[in-house]
């Protein structure tokens, strides 16, 4: 009888053990461990990021400046895959919200909100930046650059000989770079000057005194 008492209680104990789990004991202490769980984002968490409204008058950089906050505040909101289309529509305001709630009436509430990111990213370029925007956006972003570069190019050729080679070689890519290399290479220019008129000097002083 104690040996099937034994028995019994080993049995016990071992289908406790499969019930709970190897989780009540660590260094032979009676601990439970806990696991933590990570809190799902929720829309409070998400707006605390601050993102941007859109509302389809901005243009296309006002929309590429939307698509990057967002994809920032999902990162640091932890936002699911889920809740990405849910929480960034709800930024839509004016037109933008009009187009969205029109298609999500068309394709169903489903179909809308199961899209990815991307998918919603690629239906807002192609509602917000037609390829005639876009072409007169690379126009002005190339009258820009030649506007810069000339900039570049009548501020370098005014400057001083002893440096006008140098900036040419470091090619600077705006006019404020342009300032800055030539700016630190007249001040190394004026440095070394001053160091070797410093040593002329001790040099002129200790003549004198040698012949004295």
């Amino acid at each position: 009888m104690i040996d099937q008492g034994v028995t019994d209680s080993l049995a016990a104990r071992d289908a406790d053990r499969n019930t709970n789990g190897d989780d009540n004991h660590n260094s032979g202490i009676c601990v439970r461990r806990t696991e933590r769980v990570a809190r799902d984002c929720t829309y409070p968490d998400f707006m605390k990021c601050q993102p941007l409204n859109f509302k389809g008058m901005e243009g296309v950089i006002e929309l590429i400046k939307w698509f990057e906050k967002m994809e920032t505040v999902f990162s640091i909101s932890n936002c699911s895959m889920e809740n990405q289309i849910k929480f960034s529509t709800c930024t839509l305001l004016a037109g933008a919200l009009t187009w969205w709630n029109s298609y999500v009436r068309t394709v169903g509430h489903d179909v809308a909100y199961a899209m990815t990111w991307i998918d919603l990213k690629k239906k807002m370029a192609n509602k917000y930046c037609p390829r005639g925007e876009i072409k007169k956006l690379e126009a002005e972003l190339w009258n820009l650059k030649v506007k810069e570069s000339n900039r570049i190019e009548r501020y370098v050729d005014g400057l001083p000989d002893m440096i006008h080679r140098s900036v040419v070689a470091s090619k600077p890519k705006n006019i404020h770079e342009a300032i800055e290399i030539a700016t630190e290479l007249m001040d190394n220019k004026i440095r070394t000057f001053v160091e070797c008129h410093s040593e002329n000097k001790i040099k002129q002083d200790d003549n004198q005194q040698q012949q004295l």
